[in-house]
């Protein structure tokens, strides 16, 4: 099959030697925006205005801040806050007074300002950002395996993926195979995580034995960087 531009990041994360691939992409996706983010967009007074609106989470507003552009940032945080009181005090504003709890107690209203702040705190510019184009990788990875012998044989030749990844693969397979294909995908699925998270799992207690004093001189083997392979099997970190 002919490579096409969408399916070039799923074939390179492939050939990247690494736990899983789809944390890769992920990892690829989530600089970009970043970038994109803290570039020259940040001027923009339409990107502003969604970014504005929708905020970031905790582990992306620390990100772009590590990108070094002080001023972009300060930007960025100045207009959201600017929204944030202006919603604020438009919610406060009810009838020239404010809604106490105890009157929310006995309405058994909800304050649109918990509903405002809840909706804010699950909102994050840059994820929603990153989340649009994953879906799509995912989507090209089960065509690619479909169709592509080569890239079937990149992932049956792959270390695995990590727990959130094998989950995501497990419930979306139904959807893009079928029949015979389907039942040997969920077997090579499942024999690919389960392999090597043993394996992962193996280096990790070589990586503890290596702590006791009676092993302090063996070879280190493959545990060396274990405790970050692990981290990324269970927990989707990337270093």
């Amino acid at each position: 099959m002919s490579e096409k531009l969408y399916t070039i990041p799923v074939n390179e994360a492939f050939d990247i030697d690494c736990e899983c691939p789809f944390c890769q992409m992920r990892k690829s996706l989530e600089e970009n925006a970043i970038e994109f983010t803290m570039g020259p967009s940040y001027m923009e007074d339409d990107v502003r205005g969604v970014t504005s609106r929708m905020g970031f989470c905790e582990k992306h507003t620390k990100l772009l801040y590590l990108n070094q552009n002080r001023l972009g940032m300060a930007f960025i945080l100045k207009s959201q806050m600017d929204k944030i009181i202006k919603d604020i005090e438009k919610h406060a504003a009810i009838n020239n007074r404010i809604i106490t709890p105890s009157f929310l107690k006995k309405k058994g209203d909800n304050s649109e300002i918990v509903t405002y702040l809840d909706k804010l705190e699950h909102s994050c510019y840059v994820c929603n950002m990153i989340e649009g184009t994953f879906e799509r990788y995912m989507a090209t990875a089960f065509h690619l395996y479909h169709t592509d012998i080569g890239f079937r044989e990149k992932f049956q030749n792959s270390k695995g993926f990590c727990t959130s990844h094998y989950k995501t693969l497990y419930s979306l397979s139904p959807k893009y195979l079928g029949g015979e294909e389907l039942k040997k995908f969920i077997h090579l699925l499942n024999t690919l995580y389960i392999e090597n998270m043993k394996r992962v799992r193996d280096d990790l207690e070589w990586f503890i034995d290596k702590f006791d004093y009676r092993y302090a001189d063996e070879p280190w083997k493959n545990a060396k960087d274990a405790l970050p392979r692990a981290m990324q099997k269970t927990n989707s970190i990337v270093n």
